[in-house]
């Protein structure tokens, strides 16, 4: 597929709840767009956008996949995100570089938990979506209760612009409501539900003069593009019904991506890949500029030059090469050694804010057996943590011991599958356990004189305070230079993060605000790393006069089961120390929704499964950190030597601890 200098382009993310028919819907898009020549399919394991053994093998999409493909003269790069919650950081990275979004509800379970973590994010970037919902012809169908429950849960400016025909299995498609042949009562709501939003509109409409259907259309078309309104659509990707029209959408309704061509560079490395042959991909999004083969561009993030060996276009196991990637396309850039996820490429100006969504909560040991090399495992776990930086792979070299950080036990499997298929090593991994955090149970200060043994002399006092929760850590620093060098201040503020990884209970301290509030130096005493040895030293004592408060992981869940199962459910719920909203019945099911210490529930929805027999659906999605009840006690062992036993600390810090 040659690319066209200049042309007209939309880079598009398909996002959805696990289930909803997202790489169906992405595989019925490049058939019809004529970009494949026969469809593949998830359960089949052929699909293009499933390019991993592991996604073919389980019909479920572990990475962010990128296709390109042309409609109606526009050029539309199309990302397919996964969508189990366990593959969230996949969709965090994909939302940051797209411009515009296909939402896919299903028919069926309408508006689910992950559905609208997506939604707020979306609607944090100010990305236009549109909404196709899928599965119109499976039974139990219900568009008008899966519309009201969309309008509630997520927007009441959800507008469709189709009339869907027939329902269940007698579903034979929907009808454009801006057509001649639109059902005339059908088009009047539409035209209505513009109206009731725009004053101009209004006063046309209550006048009784003719509309403009042409001009309502254009009107609604600038509103879907800027983000105000959110064009609703009808299919059955499946069967490859509505697929056309949801192209046509995308192109009547989304916004072209801008950017100069002719500008400074301007772009970011939003995923990262490894090529056999090729080695590192880089998949990047730019913003302004061009950046052609063979050109240096500058990493403005790690501040170090690379050249570009090769640009290519990559969808599934297929490449080819381009020779330039231009001001608003994504394309793989190889040749960039060292290059990481969220790396700026050029100058930052253009690029977007992201979203935060995926937080893991789990950390795992990894076990492997005495025959295999310890380097290997460990490089094998690294490489991987480059491409999903998440993972966090951690060696303690005094313990031994690599551990990782993980969403849940799916992302454990595919894991377990990639690090034997790509690296043949099989290893083992250990019981899953919650990540908890620390944060100051009141406000006091921490004091440090790091005065012996010489030659050193550092001497710092912290004002340590408590913060709104999800605020991290706020530093600042009210100590005169001419007290203590700007090089020496510098140093203490560098350190200060690293001396809150390990609190009272071995876990990371947040939501604080940490003040320097006196700090000196000696003229001739001062070591320039005597601030390094001091910082954790006075942060530890500050904790160790103020106490900490442990936090616990939160879940936002919403269970749905058969009706005479929901005393149960509301029973364990509270055996959970949980909370939840009275219950709302629809049909013959209940929903009950409610917040979950994750601690409590990391089994639940197994035991929930096999007590409803399967009838049940559990969703949930991180919902932040929370104080612990007095009765929970979590403490992990700490790594490396505690810095409130000064004397031993100094020691080791300074190499001279023996054992």
């Amino acid at each position: 597929m040659i690319q066209q200098q200049g042309a007209e382009r939309i880079n598009v993310g398909i996002f959805a709840h696990v289930d909803a028919g997202k790489t169906t819907t992405t595989e019925h898009i490049l058939y019809e767009s004529g970009r494949i020549r026969a469809l593949g399919s998830v359960d089949s394991g052929t699909a293009l956008t499933d390019s991993m053994d592991v996604e073919r093998q389980r019909g479920i999409s572990v990475r962010a996949a990128l296709a390109s493909f042309e409609w109606k003269g526009v050029q539309i790069n199309l990302v397919d995100t996964p969508g189990h919650v366990d593959f969230l950081s996949e969709v965090e990275r994909s939302l940051r570089v797209m411009d515009c979004a296909v939402l896919i509800l299903s028919a069926v379970e309408g508006v689910q938990a992950q559905s609208e973590m997506i939604w707020n994010a979306l609607r944090k970037l100010g990305i236009p979506t549109l909404i196709f919902m899928n599965k119109m012809d499976r039974v139990g169908a219900d568009p008008e209760a899966v519309l009201a429950q969309a309008r509630n849960y997520l927007s009441s400016d959800i507008i469709p612009v189709q009339q869907p025909t027939g329902k269940e299995q007698e579903y034979i498609g929907a009808i454009d409501l801006w057509g001649s042949d639109a059902d005339p009562a059908a088009q009047t709501e539409l035209l209505e539900a513009l109206a009731e939003r725009d004053e101009d509109l209004l006063e046309t409409y209550m006048s009784g003069s003719s509309i403009d259907l042409a001009a309502w259309k254009k009107y609604m078309k600038t509103a879907s593009a800027s983000g105000r309104f959110f064009p609703m659509v009808y299919g059955v990707a499946a069967k490859g019904l509505g697929i056309t029209a949801l192209l046509d959408a995308m192109v009547e309704y989304f916004p072209r991506a801008g950017g100069n061509v002719e500008g400074p560079v301007s772009g970011i490395v939003y995923n990262i890949q490894r090529d056999k042959s090729m080695g590192r991909m880089a998949f990047v999004r730019l913003y302004e500029g061009t950046i052609r083969n063979r050109d240096t561009v500058m990493n403005y993030t790690q501040n170090i030059q690379g050249k570009v060996t090769q640009i290519r276009k990559v969808e599934g196991g297929r490449t080819e090469d381009i020779g330039s990637l231009e001001a608003g396309d994504i394309a793989v850039i190889y040749g960039l050694s060292g290059v990481r996820i969220g790396d700026v490429l050029g100058q930052p100006e253009a690029i977007p804010a992201e979203a935060k969504l995926a937080v893991p909560l789990l950390t795992v040991r990894v076990f492997w057996g005495t025959d295999m090399d310890d380097h290997k495992v460990i490089g094998a776990l690294q490489e991987l943590a480059d491409e999903d930086p998440l993972l966090d792979a951690q060696w303690l070299q005094d313990e031994r011991e690599l551990h990782i950080k993980v969403m849940g036990p799916i992302q454990l499997e595919i894991l377990n599958s990639v690090l034997e298929e790509r690296y043949a090593l099989k290893v083992t991994f250990g019981q899953p356990s919650v990540i908890y955090k620390e944060t100051p149970a009141s406000a006091g200060q921490g004091f440090i004189a790091y005065t012996m043994p010489k030659p050193c002399w550092a001497i710092l006092r912290f004002q340590i305070e408590p913060g709104p929760p999800g605020s991290g850590l706020v530093y600042d620093s009210v100590v005169r230079s001419s007290d203590l060098l700007p090089q020496y201040q510098s140093e203490t503020a560098r350190r200060v993060p690293e001396a809150l990884q390990q609190g009272l209970y071995g876990w990371e301290v947040t939501d604080l605000k940490v003040t320097l509030i006196e700090g000196q130096h000696h003229v001739w005493h001062t070591h320039p790393l005597d601030f390094a040895v001091a910082t954790p030293m006075g942060i530890m004592d500050g904790l160790a006069r103020v106490g900490t408060k442990l936090l616990e992981p939160i879940l936002q869940v919403r269970i749905v089961v058969p009706e005479e199962n929901g005393g149960r459910v509301m029973n364990d719920l509270v055996q959970m120390r949980g909370t939840f909203e009275p219950p709302v019945l629809q049909g013959e099911r209940m929903i009950i929704e409610g917040r979950l210490p994750l601690a409590t529930s990391l089994d639940y929805p197994v035991t929930l499964s096999s007590y409803t027999k399967g009838r049940s659906t559990f969703t949930s999605f991180f919902a932040g950190y929370e104080e612990s009840q007095p009765d929970v006690s979590a403490e992990r062992t700490r790594r490396g030597v505690n810095p409130l036993d000064q004397a031993k600390y100094i020691l080791s810090v300074r190499k001279a601890l023996q054992g």
